[in-house]
């Protein structure tokens, strides 16, 4: 147990390497610059995706003859 914590005490990366992985672990690996999420653009798609999807289904049972 002793000799765990003596390792653990030992720095391992020079002040050089450290300073790089601070960098990337801060910065994330794979980080991106994005557009901010809009919901009120994923409503309208929603609402039109299911509008169009019902009108298509009437129009289907109209031609087919159910109703």
């Amino acid at each position: 147990m002793s000799q765990e914590s003596n390792d653990s005490n030992e720095q391992l990366l020079s002040d050089e390497d450290q300073a790089r992985v601070d960098h990337v672990v801060s910065t994330g690996v794979n980080s991106t610059n994005r557009k901010p999420f809009r919901p009120m653009l994923l409503i309208i798609l929603l609402i039109a995706t299911v509008t169009g999807l019902s009108i298509m289904s009437q129009l289907l049972v109209r031609w087919s003859g159910i109703y």
